[in-house]
């Protein structure tokens, strides 16, 4: 009988024909895209620009250069900081647990980073900063953002951001505006066109080229070295750039559709094709699909640790969605969690809304459609107050799920520089 695995072996001669393709580039789209770095300066220029502007000195330099009302925030959340303002993870285990907390062996090495979506505007970050001081709560480790980049480059917001988790100590994500979102397919529209989204939305043509030179201009103008990747050819192009030695970072959007182990090993073996010579990737997070199960992650995870990257790229799991245009409600998958991390390390809970009971009461629940509002819309309507109370509550969420995890004896990873005890930090 024939080994049927055994054929799927690739012979060693295949990479040197895609190395032979790279370097002709016939097609000339690699040329195109080296032009664009280009425009930005040597490799180390460009890494070095986008380093001395993620440091929190140069941050709130051209923040108070600009005038920002944020800087009073920003030294406020410091001086919370120095002052041990925040709740320590043994002090927040002892708060849930009692005096068995001190006895207690935690698993650290599969410690959960919390993770919450989607920070759009500074000022909420302060707000939730006082209600964790308020209350002993932990605040993230991991935040995503969605908002419009033009439009909080052009109120600082994205400094002030920036600015801040330097501060608490936490990663973040930003979502560029070259995306599907955008318009990029002239000849889709609203729901009349609702079917040509189906695998014809995305990043066409010369979109590529688009969505690197707006990543090349936020990592050299503002540091910012992480954002949301939706499409094959995108992210094949991050895959690009780090081999290139540029060091930006990004995850890979739950719009990918990421939802069983052969899309995670497609894209990890791509990972692993394209790594730096010392064996770094671009990729840091999987924001999976909302339909795997934790068989698929675990799958996942085997597949991730054989090629050297479970501690590199991290499994962001939806525990909630907002309570409106995303998914059928009710979305709860926090017991689903708690069963996996006692198995998978490196997996970050993403709150994207709140309880259900308390979304089925609000006047206004949460809405993923909101996330694309501009700014002038919201605060015409009014809507900014809801906004924050939605944001709030996912803040909650995550200290729920901060709770559960602790009740169970399993590690959670929140704002390292304000919880003293984060594991690994």
């Amino acid at each position: 009988m024939i080994d049927l695995q055994s054929l799927l072996h690739i012979p060693a001669g295949r990479l040197d024909e895609i190395n032979k393709l790279i370097e002709a580039d016939a097609a000339g789209i690699i040329r195109k895209l080296v032009d664009v770095v280009n425009r930005y300066g040597t490799v180390e220029e460009i890494n070095r620009k986008a380093r001395e502007r993620s440091k929190l000195d140069y941050q709130m330099a051209r923040l108070k250069e600009f005038g920002s009302p944020h800087v009073v925030d920003l030294e406020w959340l410091i001086k919370e900081r120095d002052a041990g303002a925040f709740i320590s993870i043994p002090d927040y285990r002892r708060k849930v647990l009692g005096d068995k907390a001190d006895s207690m062996k935690f698993a650290d090495d599969t410690a959960v980073t919390l993770e919450i979506s989607a920070l759009q505007y500074f000022p909420w970050i302060i707000e939730e900063a006082k209600q964790a001081i308020d209350r002993k709560e932990l605040m993230p480790g991991r935040f995503i953002r969605v908002r419009n980049m033009k439009e909080q480059e052009a109120d600082h917001d994205i400094l002030a951001v920036s600015a801040a988790m330097n501060i608490v100590g936490a990663s973040r994500v930003e979502t560029l505006d070259n995306k599907g979102t955008d318009g990029s397919n002239i000849h889709l529209g609203g729901p009349a066109t609702i079917t040509g989204y189906f695998g014809g939305v995305g990043q066409p043509n010369d979109h590529p080229y688009l969505w690197a030179d707006e990543l090349l201009h936020f990592y050299t103008e503002y540091g910012v070295n992480q954002v949301l990747n939706i499409n094959a050819g995108t992210i094949l192009t991050g895959f690009l750039l780090r081999r290139m030695g540029i060091d930006i970072e990004f995850k890979i959007s739950v719009y990918m559709g990421i939802d069983n182990p052969f899309s995670m090993l497609w894209t990890l073996m791509m990972a692993r094709l394209f790594a730096t010579d010392d064996g770094q990737t671009p990729l840091i997070g999987f924001n999976l699909s909302n339909s795997v199960n934790n068989e698929t992650i675990e799958q996942g995870a085997v597949l991730r640790k054989a090629l050297g990257f479970e501690d590199r790229v991290r499994f962001e799991h939806h525990i909630f969605e907002t309570y409106k245009s995303i998914v059928i409600q009710p979305y709860d998958r926090r017991a689903e969690l708690l069963e996996l991390a006692e198995k998978v390390p490196n997996i970050s809970a993403k709150h994207e809304g709140g309880e259900i009971e308390v979304e089925q009461k609000r006047e206004h629940p949460s809405d993923i459609l909101e996330y694309f509002l501009p700014r002038a819309d919201i605060e015409s309507s009014g809507l900014m107050p809801a906004l924050l109370r939605n944001y709030l509550d996912k803040h909650d969420s995550v200290n729920n799920t901060a709770r559960a995890l602790t009740e169970k004896g399993l590690s959670v990873v929140a704002a390292w520089n304000l919880h003293k005890g984060v594991p690994g930090k």
